[in-house]
C-alpha cells in the first residue's frame, strides 16, 4: 500500500512535472550552462549523464523524497545483510556475495557464505584453465575447441551477452556457443559445423528438470554417445547444478559438477557457476575483471549518497517516467554491435523482476509496474525503429550506451558511431520547430505552397529524454559495472513499488499448462475434450496437417 508520505511525494511530481511542461529540455540547458555538470555522476571511467531529462533540482528533491519515504536506504541495507528480503519464497538474496572481492563476510542465515563462495569460485576457475591449457581432453584426446552451453533464461541470457561482449578477449582458437530454445533448430544449427571430439558441452540448469534445457541436453548426449560411445559422455559434459543424483543419472562426474545456492536468483546467477561458459571463454582473469566490476557498483550502491548515486537515480528516473508521465517502455540503445544482446537481457532482468500486479503483502498495486524494455544497437536502430521515438505519439525514453574507444574495432568507424550515439541524443532532446522546417525549406527554393504542404511532415516535437552511458572502452569490468547498475536500479524500483523483484511466479502457469498439453500434442488420437476450443482446435488442425503429409 502507497504510504501518506509516498503518495505526497508523488502529487508534488506530478504538480511540477507540469510546471516543467512549460519548459523545453534544451532550454534548461540555454539558462544553465553548467547543467552537464551539475547533473552528470562519474565513476571511475564510467560517467552516467542524466542532464538530458526535463527534471531540474527541485523535481530531484522530490525524487529523494520519494526514496526516503519507501525507506530505500534502509531496504538497501537488509538486501546486503542477506535479510530474507524474498518473501514468498523465504529467501535472501545475496548474488553481491559472488562478487565480493573485499575480504568481508557475506551473512546469510546465520554464517558467512563468503568460504564457500570462494571454495567454487575457485573450482570453476581451475576448471576453466585446465579447459584453456588442453589439460582437460575429450574421449579421443582432442583438446577442446568449442563449448557449448545448454540453459534457458537466466542460465544462457547472461553468459550469452557477456560472451558476445567480450568476444575480443576470449582465447584463440575457443568458440562459446548456447543452445536454450527447445526449437531443435536451435542446438540443430549449432552443433551443425561442430566437432563432436573437441565440443565440451555444459549443462546449465538448477534444478536439472528444465524442460526446454533437458530436452536439449538429452539430444546431446545421444549424439557423443552414437559418434563417440557411452563412455564419452562423461568427457564431453559438465554440469552448473544442485541435483547431484540427476547428474550422475545422467553420466556426468562429480568433479565436472559446480553449484550455486538459493539466494542466488536465475537472471541474477551469471556471477555464479552460471558464468563457467564465460569463464571459460575469457579466462580467469578476465572474468575476476568482470566481477570486479559488479563489485564497484555495489559499494558505490551502498556508499554513494542518493542525489549522487547511478541506480538509485536510474530507478527513481525510471519511475517518475513510469508513474508520473505515464511512459510505458523505455528502450536500450548500446553503441556497440557487441553488446547486441544487452537489451534481451535487461527484458528478464527488468521484467521478470518487476513485472508484478502485487505488493509484498499480496495486495493489488497502486502503481503501475515494469516498463517495457526493449532495444537493438546503433545504428542499426536509427534505420529501423528511431522513427516512432523521433516522431510517433508515445515518448519513450532511451538509454544510450557508448564507449568513448573502440575494443578491437577500426578508430574511424568508432568515430561515426560515437557521432551518431550523440547526434540521436541531441536530436530527440532539441527537435525541429515548424518554424526551423520553413527556413529550410524555403532556402531549398521551394514556394510558399509545398512548404506548406511539407513542413509539418518535417517537425520534430523535441523533449525526448535519454540517458548516456560513457565508459572508456567495453572491458570486463566496465560490462560488469554496467549489469550491476541495472541489478541495482531493478531493486530501487522494486523498492517503490513495494514489489517482491526476486520471484517469478508468472513463468509458472505456462510451464504446467505445457506438461499437461505436450502428451497431448505428441499423440495422433489423444482426446482433446476439456480443452478450450481454441486449444482443442489448433492440435486437431495440426494432426491433419501432419496426417496430410
Amino acid at each position: 500500500m502507497t504510504s501518506a508520505r509516498t503518495a505526497r511525494a508523488l502529487a508534488a511530481l506530478e504538480a511540477h512535472r507540469i510546471a516543467l511542461e512549460q519548459q523545453s529540455i534544451a532550454s534548461l540547458f540555454d539558462e544553465d550552462p553548467r547543467r552537464f555538470q551539475r547533473y552528470h555522476v562519474q565513476l571511475d571511467d564510467l560517467l552516467f549523464d542524466y542532464s538530458k531529462h526535463r527534471i531540474d533540482d527541485i523535481a530531484l528533491a522530490h525524487l529523494i523524497e520519494l526514496a526516503r519515504s519507501c525507506d530505500l536506504e534502509g531496504k538497501r541495507k537488509a538486501l546486503f545483510l542477506g535479510e530474507k528480503i524474498n518473501s514468498t519464497e523465504g529467501r535472501a538474496v545475496q548474488h553481491m556475495a559472488l562478487r565480493n572481492l573485499s575480504g568481508r563476510p557475506v551473512p546469510i542465515d546465520g554464517r558467512d557464505a563468503m568460504p564457500d563462495v570462494l571454495a567454487t569460485r575457485a573450482r570453476v576457475m581451475t576448471f576453466a584453465e585446465n579447459v584453456r591449457s588442453g589439460a582437460l581432453k575429450g574421449a579421443t584426446g582432442k583438446p577442446f575447441t568449442d563449448i557449448v552451453n545448454i540453459g534457458i533464461g537466466g542460465s544462457d541470457l547472461g553468459p550469452a551477452m557477456a560472451a558476445r561482449a567480450l568476444s575480443p578477449f576470449i582465447q584463440p582458437g575457443l568458440r562459446a556457443h548456447f543452445v536454450s530454445n527447445v526449437d531443435g533448430a536451435d542446438i540443430a544449427d549449432t552443433l551443425a559445423d561442430l566437432d563432436l571430439e573437441s565440443t565440451l558441452f555444459i549443462i546449465s540448469s538448477k534444478t536439472f528438470t528444465t524442460q526446454e534445457t533437458m530436452t536439449n541436453a538429452a539430444s546431446a548426449r545421444i549424439l557423443v554417445s552414437q559418434l563417440l560411445g557411452e563412455a564419452a559422455v562423461g568427457d564431453h559434459f559438465a554440469a552448473v547444478s544442485t541435483k547431484l543424483d540427476l547428474v550422475a543419472k545422467f553420466g556426468i562426474r562429480e568433479d565436472r559438477v559446480f553449484g550455486f545456492w538459493d539466494w542466488v536468483g536465475g537472471r541474477y546467477s551469471i556471477w555464479s557457476s552460471i558464468g563457467l561458459a564465460l569463464a571459460i571463454a575469457i579466462g580467469p582473469e578476465h572474468f575476476e575483471a568482470f566481477l570486479l566490476g559488479g563489485f564497484d557498483i555495489d559499494e558505490h550502491f551502498q556508499q554513494a549518497p542518493i542525489e549522487s548515486n547511478i541506480p538509485a537515480l536510474m530507478g527513481l528516473i525510471g519511475v517518475y517516467y513510469r508513474n508520473v508521465c505515464g511512459h510505458g517502455a523505455h528502450a536500450v540503445i548500446p553503441y556497440d554491435q557487441r553488446l547486441a544482446r544487452f537489451p534481451a537481457y535487461l527484458q528478464q532482468l527488468e521484467m521478470e523482476s518487476n513485472g508484478k500486479s502485487v505488493t509484498r503483502d499480496g495486495a493489488p498495486v497502486t502503481l503501475a509496474t515494469a516498463s517495457v524494455i526493449w532495444g537493438e544497437p546503433g545504428t542499426n536502430g536509427q534505420h529501423a525503429f528511431f522513427q516512432l521515438l523521433h516522431q510517433g505519439v508515445d515518448i519513450i525514453p532511451v538509454d544510450f550506451l557508448v564507449a568513448a574507444e573502440p575494443t578491437a574495432a577500426d578508430a574511424h568507424h568508432h568515430g561515426l558511431l560515437f557521432a551518431n550515439c550523440l547526434a540521436q541524443s541531441e536530436a530527440l532532446m532539441r527537435g525541429r520547430s515548424q518554424a526551423e522546417v520553413e527556413s529550410i525549406l524555403n532556402l531549398q527554393g521551394l514556394s510558399a505552397r509545398d512548404i506548406a504542404a511539407l513542413a509539418p511532415h518535417k517537425v520534430f516535437p523535441g523533449n525526448r529524454p535519454s540517458t548516456t552511458l560513457m565508459y572508456r572502452a567495453l572491458t570486463p569490468r566496465n560490462l560488469g559495472r554496467l549489469v550491476a547498475l541495472y541489478e541495482h536500479k531493478v531493486f530501487v524500483q522494486s523498492v517503490i513499488w513495494d514489489i517482491n523483484a526476486f520471484d517469478q511466479w508468472g513463468v509458472e502457469l505456462g510451464k504446467e499448462l505445457c506438461s499437461r498439453l505436450a502428451p497431448i500434442v505428441m499423440s495422433k488420437d489423444a482426446p482433446t475434450a476439456g480443452l478450450d476450443g481454441s486449444t482443442a482446435g489448433l492440435i486437431n488442425y495440426r494432426r491433419v496437417v501432419m496426417a496430410n503429409g
